[in-house]
Protein backbone atom coordinates (compact mmCIF):
# COMPACT_ATOMS: atom_id res chain seq x y z
CA UNK A 1 0.00 0.00 0.00
CA UNK A 2 1.35 3.20 -0.70
CA UNK A 3 0.42 6.97 0.43
CA UNK A 4 0.81 9.89 -1.42
CA UNK A 5 -0.37 13.26 -0.11
CA UNK A 6 -4.19 11.83 0.96
CA UNK A 7 -4.63 9.49 -1.63
CA UNK A 8 -4.13 5.58 -0.85
CA UNK A 9 -3.07 3.72 -3.37
CA UNK A 10 -3.91 0.10 -2.98
CA UNK A 11 -3.50 -3.44 -5.01
CA UNK A 12 -6.62 -5.08 -6.30
CA UNK A 13 -5.59 -8.01 -3.86
CA UNK A 14 -5.47 -5.54 -0.48
CA UNK A 15 -8.48 -4.00 -1.86
CA UNK A 16 -10.74 -6.97 -1.72
CA UNK A 17 -8.98 -8.16 1.28
CA UNK A 18 -8.29 -11.70 -0.11
CA UNK A 19 -7.07 -13.59 -3.33
CA UNK A 20 -8.96 -13.91 -6.66
CA UNK A 21 -8.62 -18.03 -6.85
CA UNK A 22 -11.88 -18.67 -8.46
CA UNK A 23 -13.17 -21.22 -6.08
CA UNK A 24 -16.76 -20.00 -6.04
CA UNK A 25 -16.95 -20.64 -9.86
CA UNK A 26 -15.73 -24.01 -9.63
CA UNK A 27 -18.16 -24.74 -6.62
CA UNK A 28 -20.85 -23.11 -8.88
CA UNK A 29 -19.65 -24.83 -12.36
CA UNK A 30 -19.43 -28.00 -10.61
CA UNK A 31 -23.18 -28.06 -8.73
CA UNK A 32 -24.82 -27.27 -11.61
CA UNK A 33 -22.88 -30.25 -13.65
CA UNK A 34 -24.36 -32.21 -10.92
CA UNK A 35 -27.73 -30.90 -10.73
CA UNK A 36 -28.39 -31.74 -14.49
CA UNK A 37 -27.39 -34.97 -14.36
CA UNK A 38 -29.33 -35.92 -11.41
CA UNK A 39 -32.31 -34.56 -12.93
CA UNK A 40 -31.61 -36.45 -16.36
CA UNK A 41 -31.13 -39.31 -14.73
CA UNK A 42 -34.48 -38.98 -12.50
CA UNK A 43 -36.11 -38.22 -16.01
CA UNK A 44 -34.90 -41.19 -18.02
CA UNK A 45 -35.43 -43.68 -14.92
CA UNK A 46 -39.00 -42.04 -14.50
CA UNK A 47 -39.57 -42.44 -18.81
CA UNK A 48 -38.18 -46.39 -18.49
CA UNK A 49 -40.23 -46.86 -15.86
CA UNK A 50 -43.89 -46.15 -17.55
CA UNK A 51 -45.73 -48.97 -19.02
CA UNK A 52 -45.76 -49.17 -22.98
CA UNK A 53 -49.10 -48.07 -23.64
CA UNK A 54 -49.01 -44.98 -21.04
CA UNK A 55 -46.41 -43.12 -22.88
CA UNK A 56 -48.94 -40.40 -24.38
CA UNK A 57 -50.96 -37.94 -21.86
CA UNK A 58 -53.89 -38.10 -24.08
CA UNK A 59 -54.83 -41.63 -23.77
CA UNK A 60 -56.71 -42.80 -21.09
CA UNK A 61 -60.44 -44.68 -20.59
CA UNK A 62 -62.01 -41.22 -21.37
CA UNK A 63 -60.36 -40.93 -24.73
CA UNK A 64 -62.49 -43.67 -26.74
CA UNK A 65 -65.38 -42.35 -24.56
CA UNK A 66 -64.85 -38.50 -25.76
CA UNK A 67 -64.31 -39.66 -29.98
CA UNK A 68 -67.32 -41.85 -29.72
CA UNK A 69 -69.27 -39.21 -28.64
CA UNK A 70 -68.28 -36.24 -31.25
CA UNK A 71 -66.31 -34.14 -28.56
Amino acid sequence: MEKHSEQVIETETEASAGSKEGVVRWILGISLALAIGLLTIIWVSGALSQPEDSSSAATGPNTNERAQQGQ
